[in-house]
């Protein structure tokens, strides 16, 4: 076994030859989020992970050996629950309340611009399908958001592509980077309607939850 005990995030600085001909580790969430581990590369090389605690993998990132080589981090796909809108009975903000629900009871949760995704959960589907939501099942990549003052924190930038050199400081546009208290917060208080029975869902609506509603 040989041990990788640095991380690069999203192979930052290095060759994208060099990150493109790098062995892969492909694992799921469950792996990339522990600090230790073992797990086999593309090449049938067992890496023994050794990264300081709290931290986890995403994909794109880069392990160094300690025999100097390189290996890329894949999320692998894994099964997961997708969260849609209902497009003829709802809208976008649907989702906003869900991510709000969810986040309340400490789900790690990817935000995409049309979806929410989280690892299976029977009730929390339900839940959000009593939301008049749409949920289903998938196997896809899962990269839930990271803290906002964590070892995550920079995920959901990186992930959308959207970095802080795509800003033109040179035309105006300037961030102020000195540290600001942050303004009292007043309780957020989002109701969830009840399930109204005269709701009719369309055939998109993908609910089945036993209610009686006209199709």
């Amino acid at each position: 076994m040989i041990h990788a005990s640095k991380r690069i995030a999203g192979g930052a600085g290095l060759a994208a030859v060099l990150v493109k001909r790098a062995p892969t580790l492909e694992l799921d969430w469950d792996t990339r989020s522990k600090s230790r581990f073992a797990a086999t590369d593309s090449t049938g090389r067992e890496i023994g992970v050794v990264l300081p605690r709290g931290t986890s993998l995403r994909g794109g990132d880069v392990l160094v050996a300690e025999d100097g080589t390189l290996v890329r981090v894949i999320a692998s796909a894994q099964p997961v629950l997708q969260v849609r809108h209902c497009p003829e009975h709802g809208s976008a903000f649907d989702l906003l309340r869900a991510a709000y629900h969810l986040g309340n009871r400490h789900v790690p949760l990817e935000l995409q611009p049309e979806l929410l995704q989280f690892e299976p959960d029977p009730v929390l589907a339900d839940m959000l399908r009593r939301q008049h939501l749409i949920v289903t099942e998938a196997q896809a990549a899962f990269e839930p958001e990271g803290g906002a003052y964590g070892e995550g924190a920079g995920h959901g930038h990186h992930h959308h592509g959207h970095g802080h050199d795509d800003h033109d400081h040179d035309r105006g546009h300037a961030h102020e980077h000195t540290a600001a208290a942050a303004p009292a917060r007043k309780p957020l208080a989002i109701p969830v309607k009840a399930h109204d029975d005269g709701h009719v869902h369309g055939p998109g609506c993908g609910h089945d939850h036993g209610h009686d509603h006209k199709h």
